[in-house]
């Protein structure tokens, strides 16, 4: 059984408790459409398992899972042969909104750097 934190919405997502737009999950990961989407697409990838920001892994594999969760979406949103953004925010100075970590798929418009 993946770790929870039941205040967590992320964890309330990826355990069914709450209603997200599912683009791809497997055991260990879940992706879903950003319901505040800041391109075209938006997706966030998380784990199952909570952890609250980058610095709190422990389980280095999540990193690759993560990753791996992310080219499976680029390649059902066709998102290649444009490009597109993978972000990773940690804790507040790095723009973290949510205390569980997620990786944020961006595509279908040209990106800027740096980013605002």
């Amino acid at each position: 059984m993946p770790d929870f934190k039941a205040d967590c919405l992320f964890c309330k997502i990826a355990a069914g408790q709450i209603k997200a737009d599912i683009v791809y999950q497997d055991d260990r990961t879940v992706a879903f459409n950003d319901i505040n989407p800041q391109a075209p697409v938006h997706v966030l990838v998380i784990p199952k398992d909570h952890y609250a920001t980058l610095d709190d892994v422990t389980d280095r594999s999540i990193y690759r899972e993560l990753f791996d969760t992310a080219a499976k979406v680029v390649e059902l949103k066709k998102l290649s042969a444009d490009g597109y953004r993978v972000v990773a925010n940690c804790k507040e100075n790095g723009g973290q909104a949510v205390a569980h970590i997620h990786l944020h798929i961006l595509g279908g418009r040209p990106m800027k750097w740096p980013p605002g």
